[in-house]
């Protein structure tokens, strides 16, 4: 077996970086490290584990440039949207750092009792597996609780941004976090169940694949370890008949290229009512040919390569399934003639039962138009799916919207005339085959504590 893992730009193929595979030798000293730096930093008080969270926070937002340009290079993002994302994950952070007292107060409980509370305490070492596709957010947005409850954590990143965990781990270190509070693990796939199963790991957060969560979720369960998983989806959008359109087909559209559309939240199955789906697709058109294909490092490109060619293959396998089985092509479905995992913006209608574009999560620049004749039928079809992350819906009467977001919409989160997007303050995640557990908010940080009852008769 080789002894490294390469990073791949994928704007031209080009190698960019080999990093060392840490050895199975290595892995209990990590582990014991690990558990080391967990019993020294559950001692230290919330005011002062926020304090290193700020000082993460200052140095992230010191080096926007040069950490964006590592994802960037790894992973094909528009490097303003890699700056966007490393803004958020300061954001994030500031967030916890101020709000992470108050939400780990011990909560007194009136009980026959003379006294009753709850108090929440850290569980031990959190292992973080998490995917490329945000290689900054999705690790600080579960470093922020994860730390600020007291845990220590460990982080198995996608091994084709191993530049970016390492990046990661740098911050972390130049913000002074003390030795052993976390580490970047540069491992095997196959090498997670080892750290998932050694005692000094007490609870797996996922962020990835519907597939591979199942595996995680497997391999956890099989050594009673807590776990949150946040996996794939394939998110409705219901576009009423009386939607504002012109609003409609710009949010979806933005929601659908951000990334290249690989994004678990993203806008991708669009169920539009027939009486304005012809107006819808041609505005939809319109917004989506402003995403040109081009150079991810230059300011002013929108749309970057897909991550890698494997993964453009796959989604461009999708779409031809789909239009044999009968989809309509409006634009794109193409491999352009280019270097570098590229995919343009691509739109299918026409799209019903039976398709890959129906029932798959396509995880790249393609928009999913569905036509229904009612709002009957259009919550049937929203649902009609193993995923339940986000959704929303377009519609000029609010009051409506609300109802079918809550009452009808099988989701985590639904949003009315606007897309899904996740934010500090409120609880994310999933239900069905997109996963359990929330992220962020209070209800983020108490994923990863020991609620303990403390009683005196």
């Amino acid at each position: 077996m080789t002894t490294s893992v390469t990073s791949v730009n994928p704007a031209d193929g080009k190698a960019i970086a080999s990093y060392t595979v840490l050895e199975a030798s290595g892995f209990d000293k990590v582990l014991q490290n690990s558990s080391e730096g967990f019993e020294r930093w559950k001692t230290c008080t919330v005011r002062e584990r926020a304090d290193f969270i700020l000082r993460i926070a200052a140095v992230i937002e010191s080096g926007l440039h040069r950490y964006a340009a590592i994802a960037t290079a790894e992973m094909g993002k528009p490097i303003s949207q890699s700056v966007a994302e490393l803004e958020k994950s300061a954001v994030s952070l500031r967030y916890y750092a101020a709000h992470a007292e108050a939400f780990l107060q011990p909560e007194m409980i009136p009980t026959s009792n003379r006294k009753s509370y709850v108090a929440y305490r850290p569980l031990g070492t959190v292992l973080a597996v998490m995917p490329w596709n945000f290689p900054y957010w999705q690790v600080f947005r579960v470093m922020g609780p994860v730390l600020l409850a007291g845990n220590a954590m460990l982080l198995k990143h996608a091994s084709n941004v191993s530049g970016c965990a390492l990046a990661i781990e740098s911050i972390l270190k130049d913000a002074g976090l003390p030795k052993g509070v976390f580490r970047a693990l540069i491992i095997w796939a196959e090498d997670t169940e080892y750290f998932i199963a050694h005692p000094a790991v007490q609870a797996v957060t996922f962020t990835g694949s519907t597939a591979t969560g199942k595996k995680i979720a497997a391999t956890a369960g099989r050594y009673i370890k807590k776990q949150v998983l946040e996996l794939g989806g394939s998110d409705a959008y219901i576009v009423c008949e009386d939607a504002d359109l012109r609003l409609a087909a710009r949010a979806l559209a933005q929601s659908r290229m951000n990334n290249a559309g690989q994004s678990c939240i993203a806008a991708k199955r669009f169920i539009v009512h027939k009486a304005v789906e012809e107006e819808f697709i041609a505005l939809l058109s319109e917004e989506m040919r402003q995403y040109e294909m081009g150079d991810p490092a230059a300011p002013s490109c929108k749309l970057g390569p897909m991550a890698r060619e494997d993964l453009r293959n796959d989604l461009h396998r999708q779409v031809e399934e789909s239009v044999a089985l009968g989809a309509r092509m409006v634009m794109g479905g193409y491999i352009p003639d280019r270097e570098g995992a590229y995919y343009p913006p691509t739109i299918l209608a026409g799209v019903a039962k039976g398709m890959p574009a129906y029932s798959e999560e396509f995880f790249g620049p393609v928009a999913i138009v569905i036509s229904v004749a009612s709002e009957e039928e259009a919550v049937r079809i929203a649902n009609d799916t193993v995923f339940g992350l986000g959704g929303g819906i377009f519609s000029r009467d609010e009051e409506r919207a609300f109802r079918i977001a809550e009452l009808l919409v099988d989701a985590g989160t639904v949003n009315v005339n606007s897309c899904v997007v996740s934010e500090p303050a409120l609880p994310f995640g999933g239900i069905k085959e997109s996963g359990y557990g929330r992220e962020l908010s209070r209800n983020g940080l108490i994923e990863f504590v020991n609620v303990k009852t403390i009683v005196a008769k």
